[in-house]
C-alpha cells in the first residue's frame, strides 16, 4: 500500500500499486533521470525507437544549452534524426496553433519518436502534438520552470484563450543539473513561484473534499508536501544557482506531475492561484504584450490566495485554515528564494488585478476559494478589500 512513498524519484517510472484512496494508481512514464551529467542518457532512453526516425524539437535558447549536445549524443549513436528549431527573436514564444501546426508539418511519416528539449512551451506543444498522433516523447528540460515535466496536460493558447488539454505522460524525462545551472534567473523564479503555489493548491483541495465532495488522495497530497517541504528548506540557494538546491526544485516539480499522474487531474498542482495567473496571461497575450513567466504568476497570486483563506476563515469548514499559512509568510518565502511576490512587480495593474479576483473563477471549472466566496456572497467584497491594501 502507497509504497511509492518510499522510493526515490528515480525508482517511480513504471510503479503501480493499490493506495489506501481506495484506486489503484499507475505511474506509467518509462524513465526519469534526475542528476548531474543525465543528458549522457539520453541515447540509452531513446534506444527503443533507434530503428525509425526522431524528431527533435528546440528553441534557439534551449539548442544552446542542450540541444546542440542532445543531437550530438544521438547522432554519434546513430540515431536517425531531423531537426525542429523554432526561433522567436526577443519575444516569448506563445504554445498557440501556429507552434503546434509546425511541429505537426514536421513530423514525417517515419517519424517514431520525438524528443523536446526546452521546458514549458517546448514540452506542453510537442505532448500535445505526440498524444494526437500517438507517439511517444522524451523531454530534455533545460530549466526548473514548471510542473509539466511528467503530467498529462498540455496548457495551450487557442484563439487567444487558455485551455488545458488532455494528452499524455512522456516516456522518459531527463533533468540535467548542470543544464539546469545555465537557466535564466527568471526560468528559476518562475520554477519556484509554480512550488510555492502548491500550499494554496493542496488547501483548496482539501476545500473542495469538504465543501464540494471532491475526491482527494492522501497518498498525493503526502508526496507533494514532502517534496514542498525539501524545497523550500533549500530555497536560499535557488538565487546562487546552487546545484542542490536546484535539484531540489526540479524534484519538487516532478513530484507534483507524479502526482497529478497518479491521480488523472492536475488537483495536487493547480488551484485558485493557477486561475489568477490564467487570467493575467490571457489580458497579456490579448494586448499584444509578453506574458509573465506562468510560475512567475503563480508565485506571486498565491498569497493574495491566502488572503481570500483569511477573510473567509470565519465560514470555512473546520481543519481548512490550519493548513495554509498567512500571506506573510508566503510573501516571505517567495522572497527567500529571489521570486517576486507583489502583482505590482510584475506589471499586473489595478484593474486587470481587480477583474481577476472577481472572474477568475471562471477560467477552470473546478471549486476553489474563489467560488466558495462567490457562493457565500463575500467575492466582490473581499476583491475590493484586498486590492485597495494592495494598490491603494
Amino acid at each position: 500500500m502507497n509504497e511509492i512513498l518510499n522510493m526515490s524519484i528515480n525508482e517511480m517510472p513504471r510503479t503501480e500499486f493499490d493506495c489506501s484512496c481506495g484506486r489503484r494508481h499507475n505511474f506509467s512514464v518509462h524513465d526519469m533521470v534526475i542528476r548531474k551529467g543525465a543528458i549522457e542518457e539520453l541515447p540509452k532512453v531513446a534506444a527503443p525507437f533507434k530503428d525509425g526516425k526522431v524528431l527533435v524539437v528546440f528553441d534557439q535558447n534551449t539548442y544552446k544549452v542542450a540541444g546542440q549536445k542532445a543531437v550530438e549524443l544521438l547522432k554519434n549513436d546513430g540515431f536517425n534524426l531531423k531537426e525542429l528549431l523554432f526561433d522567436s527573436g526577443d519575444d516569448i514564444l506563445i504554445p498557440n496553433e501556429s507552434v503546434v501546426g509546425r511541429i505537426l508539418q514536421e513530423q514525417d511519416p517515419d517519424v517514431n519518436l520525438m524528443i523536446a528539449v526546452g521546458s514549458g512551451v517546448i514540452n506542453d506543444s510537442v505532448k500535445y502534438v505526440t498524444s494526437r498522433t500517438k507517439l511517444p516523447y522524451i523531454i530534455v528540460a533545460t530549466a526548473p520552470s514548471m510542473d509539466g515535466y511528467v503530467a498529462d496536460g498540455a496548457p495551450l493558447i487557442s484563439a487567444g484563450y487558455k485551455y488545458s488539454y488532455d494528452a499524455h505522460l512522456t516516456y522518459g524525462l531527463i533533468g540535467d543539473t548542470d543544464i539546469l545551472q545555465t537557466a535564466p534567473d527568471d526560468l528559476i523564479q518562475a520554477g519556484f513561484g509554480d512550488v510555492v503555489g502548491k500550499i494554496t493548491a493542496i488547501v483548496d483541495w482539501d476545500l473542495a473534499v469538504k465543501a464540494n465532495n471532491d475526491y482527494r488522495c492522501d497518498t498525493c497530497v503526502e508526496l507533494v508536501n514532502r517534496a514542498l517541504d525539501k524545497c523550500f528548506s533549500k530555497a536560499e540557494g535557488l538565487k546562487t544557482r546552487d546545484a542542490e538546491s536546484l535539484g531540489a526544485l526540479l524534484e519538487a516539480l516532478t513530484l507534483t506531475g507524479v502526482a497529478m499522474a497518479l491521480v488523472n487531474m492536475s488537483r495536487p498542482a493547480s488551484g485558485a492561484e493557477h486561475m489568477l495567473s490564467h487570467f493575467w496571461e490571457m489580458d497579456f497575450i490579448a494586448r499584444g504584450l509578453n506574458p509573465n513567466h506562468h510560475g512567475i504568476q503563480v508565485g506571486v497570486a498565491t498569497p493574495i490566495i491566502a488572503r481570500f483563506f483569511e477573510e473567509l476563515k470565519d465560514i470555512l469548514p473546520e481543519g481548512v485554515m490550519d493548513l495554509c499559512p498567512s500571506h506573510e509568510e508566503i510573501e516571505e518565502l517567495l522572497k527567500k528564494g529571489g521570486a517576486p511576490s507583489n502583482p505590482k512587480e510584475i506589471g499586473i495593474e489595478r484593474d486587470l488585478f481587480h477583474s481577476s479576483l472577481i472572474e477568475g473563477y471562471k477560467v477552470r471549472p473546478r471549486y476553489s476559494i474563489l467560488q466558495f466566496a462567490k457562493d457565500n456572497g463575500r467575492l466582490e467584497e473581499i476583491a475590493d478589500k484586498i486590492t485597495k491594501e494592495i494598490y491603494g
